[in-house]
């Protein structure tokens, strides 16, 4: 592919030779803070010798006559600039936006959930929490919560700011009363529930298809892992961690 810049022709490759030329672009803006910058690190000493002019060899280099870089207008770098300090702005305004974010936490149980937080929002993780405490009836209550999908319906500010406490519903992946003996199980947009069998409930994770066992005899499953609790505002917790990898 033939592309024009001003009076100059550029030969491009398509497809992923395009690609990267492309993430070539992207690495210069990064590394120049100027367009003056750029220009300026595709001149020689031997140019300034022969041209005696600063502006001149800039230009010529723009142009692409001077240079044994890429050809990159000052349109385009200022283009690019911009989008990428964009991205980083993004970036950094998602990661403030973490519930867990600026929180002083001091049970072990928050402490975990807020580690967790970033990779379970952006779908990096999917992780199980397994919770047994009373509810504000004083009867015990246990379930299997999807953090994930939680997070994406429910605000956890107050959870970890301790203005509420993380309990399981009947709405979550699994939810049982022992005192009115109540049980409830139900699919979340990351994992089915497996109840037919013997050694109890099984996660089958939508994603990859993998099974995320919570038996604390047996062992979790692949990519999977089991993290028991001691916490000071629960009777019991356990966290069940999936990195996710799709199934090809």
């Amino acid at each position: 592919m033939i592309r024009s810049y001003g009076n100059t022709l550029v030969y491009t490759l398509p497809n992923m030779e395009e690609d990267n030329a492309a993430a070539a672009l992207d690495s210069i803006v990064t590394e120049f803070h100027s367009y003056e910058d750029f220009l300026d690190s595709q001149i020689t000493s031997l140019d300034l010798y022969y041209l005696e002019d600063e502006e001149l060899a800039r230009h010529l280099v723009e142009l692409g006559y001077r240079g044994s870089g890429e050809v990159l207008k000052r349109e385009e770098f200022e283009t690019r600039k911009a989008a990428a300090e964009a991205s980083r702005l993004n970036k950094r305004s998602q990661r403030q936006t973490l519930a867990s974010a600026g929180k002083e936490l001091k049970d072990n149980f928050l402490k975990a959930l807020a580690e967790r937080e970033e990779a379970n929002r952006s779908a990096r993780m999917t992780s199980i929490i397994f919770i047994r405490d009373r509810n504000a009836q004083g009867q015990e209550i246990s379930g299997y919560i999807d953090y994930s999908h939680r997070l994406k319906f429910e605000d956890f500010e107050p959870y970890f700011s301790g203005k509420k406490r993380l309990l399981p519903r009947s709405t979550d992946l699994s939810f049982y009363n022992w005192e009115t003996q109540v049980s409830t199980s139900n699919a979340s947009a990351n994992y089915q529930v497996i109840a037919e069998n013997s050694t109890g409930l099984l996660f089958k994770n939508k994603q990859d298809r993998k099974i995320l066992n919570v038996d604390p005899k047996a062992s979790p499953g692949d990519n999977s892992s089991r993290t028991p609790l001691q916490s000071d505002l629960y009777t019991q917790v356990v966290i069940y961690d999936h990195i996710t990898r799709r199934k090809t």
